[in-house]
């Protein structure tokens, strides 16, 4: 395999396709050993091992059933050799829903280096993807507390 902009935009997608499969370790097969995951709501993971723990609790509860839908990557970028960024966006569809509401979208940016002739992930950051309307509105709430 070739250090190309190609290779380093499927790992979003195999991630999308594992979650879909309810399988977690696959979800995850593209990270190194030692990954940093920050999760939407701040939540470290330290390394794929602990990451696939918690998601095994998360997609066998709360997620069960979940799919990511309408996955998308807006860019990916070889930053050096042998390092590259990918930025995802993805929606969550939960059991019995057609289409996920706008607030259930993320972005997820993805540090990636060549390891063992792959790409691999290092560090991501998951966010919740939201207009400013939205955050407008948060913030609005926050001032009733």
């Amino acid at each position: 395999m070739e250090q190309s902009v190609e290779a380093m935009s499927t790992i979003p997608t195999n991630m999308y396709e594992a979650w879909n499969r309810g399988d977690v370790a696959g979800f995850f097969a593209d990270f190194a050993e030692d990954a940093l995951f920050a999760e939407l709501e701040g939540t470290i993971y330290r390394s794929r091992a602990e990451a696939i723990t918690a998601h095994e609790a998360l997609l066998g509860t709360v997620m069960k059933g979940s799919r990511l839908v309408r996955g998308e990557v807006p860019f990916a970028r070889i930053i050096s050799p042998g390092v590259g960024v990918v930025h995802s966006r993805v929606g969550i569809l939960m059991p019995g829903e057609e289409e996920p509401p706008p607030t259930r979208f993320s972005m997820q940016l993805f540090v990636v280096v060549w390891r063992d002739d792959r790409w691999v992930v290092v560090a991501l950051e998951n966010a919740r993807l939201l207009s400013l309307e939205t955050m407008a509105a948060l913030e609005s709430l926050e001032s009733l507390a």
